[in-house]
């Protein structure tokens, strides 16, 4: 199981659709249980260290905590799949952490083991959600030799 934590609102309604899709295709131990954390009436700073405590209050130290951040490491589709293979391996949860609008503080930063981009551009919340479900989708079914991936 893949723990992934957001801050924001539900789903958007074709979000949900897209994300139904994914999760139903999704096998132990790739299946998602998702968290979704409010975001922060502040701005700024205060807003990212607000909304970065809720987040590390939800993290077991035993956790291995896959952070997504533009800034981050870009990992083509088959190092994902084999990043979290070894994840899976090692017996440490492995937790996806989607940060707010403004970010996450450096206390979450140093908390990650993996700071991981999509990409060097900026998605929208939503967005990222269906992207993410589709990324572990096809890390699965990379690890399980299914012919989704084409290289």
């Amino acid at each position: 199981m893949i723990k992934i934590i957001a801050i924001g609102r539900k789903h958007e309604s074709w979000i949900t659709d897209g994300l139904e899709r994914y999760q139903k295709r999704l096998q132990a131990p790739w299946n998602t249980e998702w968290i979704l954390l409010p975001h922060s009436a502040r701005e700024g700073l205060a807003a990212r260290q607000e909304e970065s405590g809720a987040i590390l209050s939800r993290l077991k130290p035993e956790d291995y905590v896959i952070l997504l951040d533009e800034r981050g490491k870009l990992l083509d589709s088959p190092t994902l799949s084999r990043q979290l293979e070894h994840v899976f391996t090692t017996s440490k949860p492995p937790v996806v952490v989607i940060g707010g609008a403004y970010g996450v503080d450096d206390s979450l930063t140093a908390r990650a083991d993996l700071v991981w981009s999509l990409s060097p551009l900026v998605f929208p919340h939503q967005l990222v959600r269906l992207i993410l479900a589709e990324q572990l989708y096809r890390a699965g079914e990379i690890a399980a030799g299914r012919p989704y991936h084409h290289e």
